[in-house]
């Protein structure tokens, strides 16, 4: 059983455990938007992201991405090591979508010239605003050199997903991560990745990720059980080789 629970967020419970410098994830059959306004719960959908997050970080241990990633434990738990979260989301975008269509008046689906790296202040109460390297010192939320550091990896991970989320037929459209300070101070890619965080389309526009909720597409599950479904497929690949 877990131990006492640290945090409780949208999509995951964070616990301890009886080592210090490990938690315990716990991820929810839950689907929100616009910051947790709208709310649903969705049956087995903690179980794909979970699985598919799981497969996601073991790929990135592999070639040499410093992960909070341990070992998947269930359908809906796994092992962390445990990091002090930088309070930014960190997004990549390689095509205009979302959020930046809106915001630029940019039609969705063109590819940018170079993918583009923007900031977001991870604070619900200020609905997680759009932040810049100047507001993340004035905030003292990171040194220059660790947003450099940030950018750096993200742009590194960008290039390996890009690469196996088009062997596997879909065009990674844009993603958030979170980084955080391991116990020895370096920092390493913390909370997920899975469709709940990044767009995936396949080659005819079709939406394989939240926008399924967000835009009432279709079944959340079911998308995400195709991705899940293409990943396991590419790792047996991997494995035949």
């Amino acid at each position: 059983m877990p131990n006492q629970i640290i945090y409780s967020g949208k999509a995951k419970d964070i616990y301890a455990t009886n080592d210090e410098h490990v938690i315990l994830s716990v991820y929810k059959n839950q689907a929100t938007m616009l910051n947790g306004v709208r709310k649903e719960t969705i049956a087995g959908k903690g179980a794909l992201t979970n699985h598919i997050s799981s497969l996601i970080f073991e790929r990135l241990n592999a070639v040499g991405v410093a992960t909070h990633f341990i070992k998947r434990l269930s359908e809906t738990e796994q092992l962390n090591k445990k990091v002090t979260i930088i309070p930014l989301e960190v997004v990549l975008r390689n095509v205009a979508a979302g959020s930046f269509s809106k915001r630029f008046g940019v039609a969705e689906g063109i590819v940018l010239a170079e993918p583009i790296i923007e900031f977001y202040y991870k604070k619900d109460e200020l609905d997680d605003p759009f932040i810049n390297d100047e507001h993340i010192s004035f905030l003292n939320l990171a040194s220059v050199d660790d947003v450099a550091h940030i950018k750096k990896e993200t742009r590194r991970i960008n290039g390996y997903l890009k690469a196996w989320f088009a062997q596997i037929g879909f065009q990674l459209v844009d993603f958030k991560l979170e980084f955080g300070f391991d116990k020895d101070g370096n920092i390493i890619l913390a909370d997920e990745f899975s469709p709940d965080n990044c767009r995936l389309w396949d080659a005819d526009g079709n939406h394989f990720d939240k926008d399924v909720f967000r835009r009432n597409l279709g079944h959340l599950t079911d998308v995400y059980q195709v991705v899940l479904d293409r990943l396991q497929g590419l790792n047996e690949a991997v494995g035949k080789e």
